[in-house]
């Protein structure tokens, strides 16, 4: 990271950031023109390199990205189901090829088919529409089931906005300290993969001396399968603006960011929407019911890149810089967005804070497990009898997920993906072995995670599956650190040359020598956490996957 490079793009304040500007250039045409790269260098007093470097790299602002029209779900569950070449041969009905390209993934991981145009998404069976769709008169018919097993804390229905918020106003005045000290007893961790304490962080940011402090929200739920962010952005977006505005409180912070990825446009627009809805009610701006707390929000557009779930590469990201990973440390609570003490977390993990602050978070702890307290939402894909959203408390059965919400597989599964494609690949026979929460699942050598579910059907090959997250990887890879940029690209070659040649057989020596390079010698997770799940389908299927490998 350069210090000064963050320090110069944030000298125009998070309100007109070199980010935002790039992807309001680039709408109309898909990429920005030379010419308006050249102003917004000036602008921000930037070198080339800088600008051509952070356009090239995201899926909807580089030179490829010039004429497109619809774009085509590429995630891992609408690949397994097998949805999309149909839907590609049907949009070419309507579109020239040239016109059409590929998003990952529009968060419709529950019924496929995904497809997105002029900022809205469609799924199901709304390809059959594509002709009112074109001419916008219909809207997606997308829906899917909403369920809780426990205490049902993100999934509750929390009434009149007024009302709601009298958690935060009721805050408003006490000491920083003392409300830190009840996050602490909640024992809250973050929903969003690590499990890392959320106050920890937040003690952190506290205590550091400066002019101003930021909590970003990490709503750039990219994991194939996962889109619990989405719903509660969605349908419960005041818990998630009403935890960011308490997490500022507790850390001094007077800005909250809503980083959400381009794939979901409708979480824009709704969270937009929310935030001008807390303006009229005066609940955002200078001096919040006298308090002297000031704290309002910033929304971002992101523009296509799963290595901005990871927080540094996101902070470089909202600066206008290439989303690569940062060395730490310093850590982001020291160092953050333009140089300032911010904290990161996900949307389910902020959403959880109106909870706990109105009902204690001794109360909160007391739900779950010891080291993993709360609930926990869970994304069900197509391939259930119900797929949809589901919380639960942690510590509850996996069993139960599976059977009694998500009502059982459509036809015979052999694994689920569970947490991402950096998640454990987890088969079934040992479902009745875990239990959701972060002890279980690592216990048993496997990642919650998001805890997204990626059904992998018994007539799916698994080395196919495995090719496809070393695609992904190296698809989505900074390029920063070797050998998550290399690695990833050498075993999705051998991946691919094995099913090609019958001749070929990858070296179990070398393949072992990769996965342990990846996984000790990458930056972030994205090439450390890869391992894993090739490490279960190694362990798991191998038998399956004998064929392709040396003896």
């Amino acid at each position: 990271m350069s210090e000064n490079l963050s320090h110069l793009l944030g000298r125009k304040g998070i309100n007109k950031n070199l980010f935002e500007e790039l992807g309001i250039a680039a709408s109309e045409k898909g990429t920005p023109d030379i010419a308006v790269m050249e102003k917004l260098r000036q602008d921000f007093l930037v070198g080339k390199s800088t600008v051509t470097g952070t356009v090239s790299f995201y899926d909807f602002l580089k030179p490829e990205n010039k004429g497109k029209k619809v774009y085509v779900c590429n995630g891992s569950v609408c690949m397994i189901k097998g949805t999309q070449k149909g839907l590609h041969k049907k949009l070419e009905k309507h579109y020239k090829a040239k016109e059409i390209g590929e998003m990952c993934c529009l968060g419709r991981c529950h019924e496929n088919s995904s497809f997105h145009i002029d900022g809205t998404n469609y799924s199901g069976k709304d390809i059959n529409n594509i002709a009112k769709i074109k001419k916008k008169k219909q809207a997606t018919l997308e829906k899917y089931k909403v369920g809780s097993k426990g205490a049902g804390i993100l999934t509750a229905e929390y009434g009149p906005i007024k009302e709601y918020y009298k958690i935060f106003t009721s805050i408003l005045g006490k000491d920083a300290s003392t409300l830190l000290s009840e996050l602490k007893d909640s024992g809250v961790r973050g929903r969003g993969g690590a499990g890392f304490s959320m106050a920890f962080k937040l003690e952190s940011c506290k205590n550091e001396v400066s002019d101003s402090k930021f909590i970003v929200c990490n709503a750039d739920e990219g994991d194939p399968g996962a889109y619990s962010d989405r719903y509660v952005m969605e349908q419960r977006p005041h818990s998630l603006l009403m935890g960011m505005m308490i997490a500022g409180y507790i850390g001094g912070a007077d800005c909250g960011v809503v980083y959400i990825r381009g794939e979901y446009p409708e979480s824009v627009d709704i969270i937009s929407e929310c935030i001008k809805e807390l303006h009229k009610e005066k609940l955002l701006g200078k001096n919040i019911n006298g308090s002297g707390f000031n704290f309002d929000f910033k929304v971002i557009k992101a523009q296509g890149a799963y290595i901005c779930g990871e927080e540094t590469a996101l902070l470089s990201s909202i600066e206008g810089q290439r989303p690569e990973v940062r060395v730490r440390p310093p850590y982001p609570t020291q160092k953050g967005l333009f140089n300032k003490p911010t904290v990161v977390n996900n949307v389910e993990t902020l959403a959880n804070l109106p909870f706990i602050f109105k009902n204690g978070g001794k109360t909160f702890a007391a739900i779950g497990t010891a080291r993993s307290t709360g609930t926990k939402l869970v994304s069900l894909d197509g391939y259930f009898k119900n797929p949809g959203i589901y919380e639960v408390d942690m510590g509850t059965p996996l069993s139960v997920v599976i059977d009694k919400l998500g009502g059982g597989f459509i036809k015979p599964v052999k694994a689920m993906h569970i947490g991402g494609p950096l998640g454990g690949l987890v088969p079934v026979q040992k479902i009745k072995d875990l239990t959701v929460d972060f002890d279980s699942f690592a216990k048993e050598g496997f990642l919650l995670g998001h805890a997204s579910v990626v059904c992998i059907p018994k007539d799916f090959p698994i080395v196919k599956y495995i090719e496809h997250l070393f695609k992904f990887t190296a698809h989505e890879s900074c390029g920063k650190c070797f050998p998550c940029r290399l690695g990833s690209t050498r075993g999705s070659e051998m991946m691919e040359k094995a099913q090609s040649d019958k001749t070929y057989k990858i070296d179990i020596n070398l393949m072992n020598d990769l996965l342990e390079t990846l996984e000790i010698g990458s930056l972030c997770a994205l090439g450390g956490g890869l391992p894993l799940p090739i490490k279960n389908a190694m362990k798991y299927f191998e038998k399956e996957l004998s064929v392709y490998f040396k003896k």
